[in-house]
Formats: C-alpha cells, structure tokens, sequence
C-alpha cells in the first residue's frame, strides 16, 4: 500500500494525530494548517510535519491560497486501503460467525440433561 513516492499508506495512518487531521479534512473540508493546529496541543511545525508524511502518502493535497497552504483529503489511497482490507474483513466476519454459531451450539448442549 504505498503511494507513488514509496510512503506507505498504513504508516502515514500508524500516527493518531495524523488519523485525527485526516478526520478534520474529511468532517470540515479543506483547511489551513493554522486552522488544524488548532484543534491541537502542539505548535504549526509539527502539524505541517505530520500533513507532509500525509502529503507524501497521497492522503492530502496541498494548494496554495494567497498566503495561505490549503490542505484537502484525497479518497483514493484509503479506498485502495479499504479494498485491500474487504477479503479480511469478511474472513474475520465468518469467523465471528463461525464462533458465535459454536457458541449458542455449547450453550445449548450445558442446558440438556445428561
């Protein structure tokens, strides 16, 4: 799952600040990095930091307003994500199944008389 300049997707995402910018994009469209520093404890370097390593991944683009660098989400890395995940998603969905079905099987098994 890496994108064009070798940055991994899942790395880019190992970070909860940088899950929590791309939440800010997707809820609130596209935004100034001032804007999203807002939002957190630390100083607009180390958010800009965090927006390259996403930047780098393909999860955001950067566009220039005036003065301002205008960050914006872009779907495609996390839908390649998404369809790479589908397959374990559904084996773990069938074991889940599969336990649960073995589950109430067992429980109903303890309730009869031996």
């Amino acid at each position: 799952m890496s994108s064009a300049t070798g940055v991994d997707v899942f790395a880019a995402l190992a970070s909860p600040v940088r899950r929590d910018l791309i939440r800010l994009l997707r809820d609130g469209g596209p935004q100034s990095v001032q804007d999203l520093a807002a939002s957190f404890d630390m100083r607009r370097p180390s958010v800009s930091e965090h927006l390259k390593v996403l930047r780098d991944a393909g999860l955001v683009t950067e566009r220039r307003s005036g003065r301002k660098r205008l960050y914006r989400l872009e779907p495609e890395p996390l839908m390649g994500l998404r369809d790479w995940l589908t397959p374990y998603e559904r084996f773990w969905r069938e074991r889940m199944s599969d336990f649960a079905a073995l589950v109430a099987e067992e429980s109903a098994t303890e309730g009869e008389p031996a």
